[in-house]
């Protein structure tokens, strides 16, 4: 029998939210595979788990690490995967090591439990019944123009990281994207002592950082985008004016400017029938 791959979720600030469960498999594992054997060591230590090898698999050495897993796997073994808080493979190392498991044959499962992301999110008072995890942003260039203007767009929520010396940026680039109403809500010291959850605008929420130090990870909540406002009439004909005189015939011109505008497929036909060919 192969063994499993365990992915663990460890707590995100307060040591009380390990589970019992998640004790009993870091116990019973032939390998912990960690961010910072360090911080881990903590961990185990305030756990009661000793015997049981450290090693180090982050976002660079993850797939370096990945040999000395499976081969522990194919003996029957169990291996161990924590990140320093939260749940691995969000926006932290254990997708790679999952991914080579499961392409091995090998069983993968996980204990769940702390995750910033879901508990930013239910306590944003948002609508948490769709949303959208973008993790970091890119950190400058077109790539992370593209990916502010795709954020402001979403209908659902969206769920972002940020360091604690870039999030006054991203507060100030999605208010420029997404207008200096759009409500947001921020995240820091989740689960500590010091737990803080600001809520407003963007536009307050730049003014909110500027008279602070941001310390510690951010999670940034930002309402979905308002319903798009369904254009009039003549800027629904100029639209399939400017379509039909670029090339498009009068199919793809009436599916085009219902993406452009939100019109109604029946309204964008009808105007699209007076128009002469």
């Amino acid at each position: 029998m192969s063994g499993r791959l365990v992915l663990v979720s460890t707590p995100i600030g307060n040591l009380g939210d390990l589970s019992p469960r998640a004790v009993d498999a870091l116990r019973s594992c032939a390998l912990i595979c960690c961010e910072d054997t360090r911080h881990s060591g903590k961990l185990m230590s305030h756990a009661g788990i000793s015997g049981v090898r450290l090693a180090v698999a982050n976002e660079h050495t993850e797939v370096a690490r990945t040999d000395e897993v499976l081969g522990l796997l194919a003996r029957g073994l169990d291996v161990a995967v924590v990140t320093d808080a939260g749940t691995p493979g969000i926006s932290d190392p254990g997708m790679r090591l999952a991914r080579a498991a499961i392409d091995s044959g090998h069983a993968v499962t996980a204990v769940p439990g702390p995750a910033a992301l879901v508990m930013a999110l239910v306590i944003s008072g948002f609508d948490s019944t769709r949303f959208v995890f973008e993790g970091f942003l890119p950190r400058s260039g077109r790539e992370r123009a593209e990916r502010v203007a795709e954020v402001a767009a979403e209908r659902r929520t969206v769920v972002l990281y940020e360091a604690p010396h870039r999030v006054a940026r991203t507060v100030t680039d999605l208010a420029t994207a997404c207008g200096a109403h759009r409500r947001v809500a921020l995240a820091r010291e989740l689960t500590k002592l010091h737990e803080e959850v600001w809520r407003g605008t963007l536009a307050a929420a730049g003014d909110h950082l500027a008279e602070v130090a941001p310390r510690g990870e951010y999670v940034v909540v930002l309402e979905g985008a308002p319903p798009p406002t369904e254009a009039d009439d003549e800027a629904i004909l100029a639209a399939l004016h400017m379509a039909l005189q670029g090339g498009d015939d009068r199919r793809t011109a009436i599916a085009t400017v219902m993406s452009r505008t939100g019109a109604s497929k029946r309204r964008v036909y009808d105007l699209a029938l007076t128009i002469p060919r």
